[in-house]
Parts: C-alpha cells; sequence; structure tokens
C-alpha cells in the first residue's frame, strides 16, 4: 500500500473529476484544490459517552447500533490507508473513546503504523485513573482532557451526570503516569463558566499542564442561547491578562490552537477560535466519524461513507484509498460560522462527529 502511486494514470476515471491536480502531485500526500496538505487525522472510536455536556449532546441520545459503528479492526484500515497518504498524526476521539472496549489496543496498533510520528487521545478524564498508565504503554504521546469548570455542582450542570473528582484524579492519574504534555480543553461560556478562566489557568500553572480555550461551535440542536453563552478569544486573552503575563509563542501542536507563554511556568495557554480567528486557511484535518463518515471540514455537510466500502472489499483497500482522496475534492475553503450561532448550518452533534 505505501508504494502506491498518486499519479493521474492511476486515478480510475470516475473518479477524475473529484481528485483535484493539487492531489495528484506527489506519492504519499493528501491535498486539497486549495493547497492545503492533511497531514491530521481525528478518529472518532464510538458515539458513546458518560457524560452529557450540553454544548456537545442531547440530554436523551439514541446512541448508534453496533452493526453501524466501525469496528476497532476497520477503524485500523482506515488508518493505514491514511498514514499510508502521508497522514503523521492521528487523534482518537469519541464520544469518550476509553468507554470503547479494547480502545488501548487500537491505539498501540495505531503508534506501532511506520510514518505515524504522534498518537493523541481527547477524553473527558473519567476513565483516565484506569487507563493513564496502558495508554502511555500503547505509545500514546499526549492526551487532551476536557475540563470547563472547576466547581463539583456547575460541573454536573455542564456534564449533566459526570463526578468532577473523578475527573480530578484522572488528570493526576496520566501526570503521575508520565505523560510529558497534558492539555485541557475549556469550552468558554459567558455566563456558565466564563467567571472561572482565571481559576482554570491557575489550576493549570499549578499542575505543570497545558490549557486551550474553544470558542464554542455552533453544531447540533442543543438550545442553551448560544448567541448570548458566546465568549471570544481576544476578551478572554484580556481577562486573563490581568492575572497573568502572557507572551505569544509560535509554537504548535498541529492543530489550530495559537499559543501564550506564561512566564517562569511549564504552561502554555491556547485559543481556539473558529468564529473570531477563522484558521481555514492553514487546516490539515480531516475527520472519521465513529459511523466511518469522511468529514473534510467539521463545518460542513458534505461528507462520503467510508463502512459501505470497508465492508463490500474487506480484502481490498484500494476503492478506501480512492474514495479518501476523492473526499480532498469537496473539502471546503472554509466554514462560516459567523451568523449561526442560534440556526447552525450543522445539525449533528459534536458528539457524532468527533471533538
Amino acid at each position: 500500500m505505501r508504494n502506491e502511486s498518486l499519479r493521474p494514470e492511476s486515478i480510475p476515471p470516475a473518479l477524475a473529476g473529484f481528485v483535484p491536480a493539487a492531489s495528484r502531485h506527489a506519492d504519499g500526500t493528501l491535498a486539497d484544490k486549495y493547497g492545503r496538505h492533511v497531514t491530521y487525522l481525528r478518529l472518532s472510536i464510538t458515539d458513546r459517552c458518560d457524560f452529557r455536556c450540553t454544548y456537545c449532546m442531547a440530554e436523551e441520545m439514541t446512541f448508534l447500533p453496533r452493526a453501524q459503528v466501525l469496528t476497532l479492526e476497520e477503524c485500523l484500515r482506515i488508518v493505514t490507508t491514511f498514514v499510508a497518504l502521508g497522514v503523521t498524526k492521528v487523534r482518537v476521539t469519541g464520544g469518550e473513546p476509553l468507554v470503547r472496549h479494547n480502545a488501548v489496543w487500537l491505539m498501540e496498533q495505531i503508534a506501532g503504523l511506520e510514518g505515524i510520528k504522534e498518537v493523541v487521545v481527547t477524553t473527558n478524564g473519567s476513565q483516565l485513573d484506569r487507563f493513564a498508565p496502558a495508554l502511555l504503554a500503547a505509545g500514546v504521546k499526549r492526551i487532551n482532557i476536557s475540563l470547563d469548570t472547576l466547581r463539583a455542582e456547575r460541573f454536573r450542570e455542564i456534564t449533566r451526570i459526570g463526578d468532577l473528582a473523578k475527573v480530578l484524579r484522572g488528570i493526576d492519574a496520566a501526570r503521575g503516569a508520565g505523560f510529558q504534555r497534558i492539555k485541557l480543553n475549556t469550552v468558554m461560556m459567558r455566563g456558565r463558566n466564563d467567571d472561572e478562566f482565571i481559576d482554570l489557568v491557575q489550576f493549570a500553572v499549578d499542575k505543570g499542564i497545558d490549557i486551550a480555550f474553544i470558542e464554542e461551535m455552533p453544531l447540533g440542536e442543543i438550545g442553551h442561547g448560544r448567541e448570548s453563552s458566546y465568549f471570544g478569544s481576544e476578551e478572554a486573552i484580556a481577562r486573563l491578562q490581568t492575572r497573568f503575563a502572557l507572551l505569544p509563542s509560535t509554537e504548535t501542536t498541529g492543530g489550530p490552537a495559537r499559543y501564550w507563554r506564561i512566564p517562569d511556568t511549564q504552561t502554555r495557554v491556547g485559543f481556539i477560535s473558529p468564529h473570531s480567528h477563522n484558521f481555514c486557511d492553514t487546516c490539515n484535518r480531516v475527520r472519521v466519524t465513529a459511523q466511518g463518515e469522511l468529514y473534510p471540514c467539521l463545518g460542513n455537510n458534505d461528507a462520503i461513507g467510508l463502512l459501505p466500502l470497508l465492508r463490500a472489499h474487506p480484502g481490498d483497500d484500494a476503492p478506501l484509498r480512492q474514495a479518501i482522496m476523492k473526499t480532498m475534492g469537496i473539502k471546503a475553503k472554509g466554514h462560516e460560522f459567523g451568523e449561526q450561532m442560534n440556526a447552525p448550518q450543522v445539525v449533528r452533534f459534536m458528539s457524532m462527529t468527533g471533538g
């Protein structure tokens, strides 16, 4: 698979109109028609979660039947094909990925693929006190942990059923296991957690870990008043600067966050700003859902189903490879979240797309 070519003559005629010239220029690379190279795959291995965060899913969720979810072996086939096309970073997400049986096995297999530079995990932290050492042993390099508040009652309100103490134990377990980089992810919500931004950064400083603040994205029909709860990165930076000296940094973890350093600490403070600082011009990512749908853009509905191809061709990954190449032709130039806060054009829940 690794030596297959992306030369024009190797592309089936039926796909020629969908695969842009920019993605045919070199073996082992994926590039869209705007010249952006895809090197980063976000893979959801389950739509299930042991929380019900208000910005991520509905309170009463109907989850996918098992037969409609990628098996772990199918997940590995997808990742292997992407890696052969030049992807070097894979983030495993959910739902909550660590509620999936044998999830650590999959991460170990991915980490062992030739060409993979980094396997990372996004988790709500609820299972880390059980799995942190195993994740490190499997080859996971970094962990992102969702944490929107340090107040137990508020945590329960946001997650509906989550236990803050369990997440805090998970953070300490990841630190104790020896992960060099742990990052907290905080979704900014005016009137719900914006009074804790300084406390959350201080918590990260005290733990010697990073934190990223994320502007809420209009995904899913969840009506808690996004327009009124939206909190922008510039305002958050100004608020944090009343307590901390923030120095702009050119560091990157391969994703969309812009980082600042706090002097004399190990902590980096990142901001992911899909509204106020659109980062589409440098997008290097695609997403595969637990249902096997390949979304080239989080903020658009265009997708190609990979699961039928996997099951129709169990011993042949060529159709899968061709479908992935085809998807580069429908990757949008950018999302347009600006006026979509309370009437989003993307109505799938974040838990369906994968973080």
